[in-house]
């Protein structure tokens, strides 16, 4: 009896065994199964919600492309600038508006009703800026001429029976700048762009110690240029100034004189001795002037005419050659005269006798 219960007992504990790695066995083969599915599961939910956030996406992409549009664009000042709108369906037009921002001006408006075929001009006073054709044919705006003070931004908006549409344009006027390349007296160079817009760019050929600096012109948003390039002892003979700008490409050359630079006394010595020469020139002729009026002088004393006593009025004169009693007193004077002239020279009179 007690070997029989040994071994059922024994046959149990197997039986029960093998139960237990078969339940174990049973259970590890379902449960990958099942975190399998789970995967499986939670991928294809993961897939679908990225593809429905990317169908999204593609959908607001394409409606912010479709409805907003900026543009920067730039114009060279004195030409015609034309703003389009964006291309819509024109029956589903509602109402087309123009709002212009320029600089350091309000704000201004321009629009068109579609149902009632009115134009409206919102404080926009520039007679420049209008319709590029009629509103009810073609929206789009054009400025002509442009001038510097267009700068600034322009927007079309159109309101339809399919949504709302709109672009924007940051307009650049473009002003070309005035190039100029000169030698100055201390034997550098200066290379000047003058009211251009933007600034202008300079570079030199050859390079050497330069100096460039930026200055606004008139505050009309023009800027001026200027770079001074010098090449102390080196033996330069040219030199090339380059302007690089968004209107266009513009080169200089200048040849250097081979001087040496003049000291600073010998430039005094250059404006005095003229001055010195001058000075000599001019106590010359007032000399030679002065030493002139002197012997006129003499020359005058010398020949003044002595008035003869017979010059008398004519009527006196007249009187004493036709009145004998004149003529008589006249001899008696002039014999007294003679006489008188004798003694003082101590003439004798000498009488020769007759033979």
């Amino acid at each position: 009896m007690p070997c029989t219960w040994i071994t059922s007992d024994l046959q149990l504990r197997l039986i029960l065994t093998l139960f237990l790695v078969a339940e174990c066995l049973s259970v590890g083969m379902e449960g990958p199964k099942t975190s399998n599915n789970s995967m499986q599961q939670m991928d294809s939910v993961n897939h679908s919600s990225v593809s429905t956030t990317s169908s999204m996406e593609r959908k607001q992409s394409t409606v912010t492309l479709h409805t907003e549009v900026e543009t920067s664009q730039s114009v060279l000042v004195d030409t015609k600038a034309l703003l389009t709108c964006p291309p819509v369906r024109w029956p589903s037009v509602l109402v087309v508006t123009w709002e212009i921002v320029l600089r350091d001006k309000p704000p201004c408006f321009r629009a068109y009703r579609r149902d009632t075929n009115q134009t409206t001009r919102g404080n926009c006073t520039d007679k420049r800026i209008t319709w590029a054709s009629r509103p009810d044919e073609n929206p789009d705006l054009q400025v002509d001429p442009v001038a510097i003070t267009h700068d600034g931004n322009y927007t079309c908006q159109i309101v339809t029976s399919d949504g709302n549409f709109h672009h924007e344009y940051h307009l650049q006027v473009l002003v070309p700048p005035d190039v100029t390349l000169i030698q100055t007296e201390k034997g550098t160079a200066v290379c000047k762009a003058a009211a251009g817009k933007p600034a202008a760019q300079i570079s030199w050929t050859s390079e050497g110690d330069c100096v460039t600096e930026q200055k606004p012109y008139w505050g009309n948003g023009t800027v001026t240029v200027q770079s001074t390039c010098r090449w102390g002892g080196r033996h330069v003979l040219n030199v090339s100034c380059s302007v690089s700008h968004l209107t266009g490409n513009k080169s200089l050359l200048i040849q250097l004189s081979q001087g040496a630079e003049t000291p600073a006394h010998l430039k005094i010595l250059y404006i005095i001795a003229p001055i010195f020469i001058i000075l000599i020139v001019v106590g010359s002729i007032w000399l030679l002037k002065i030493s002139g009026c002197r012997k006129c002088k003499l020359k005058k004393t010398e020949h003044t005419p002595v008035v003869e006593e017979d010059e008398m009025e004519p009527y006196a004169s007249y009187t004493e050659k036709n009145n004998p009693l004149y003529d008589i007193t006249n001899r008696v004077k002039t014999s007294q005269v003679l006489q008188s002239e004798a003694d003082g020279m101590n003439l004798h009179t000498i009488y020769v006798p007759r033979v």
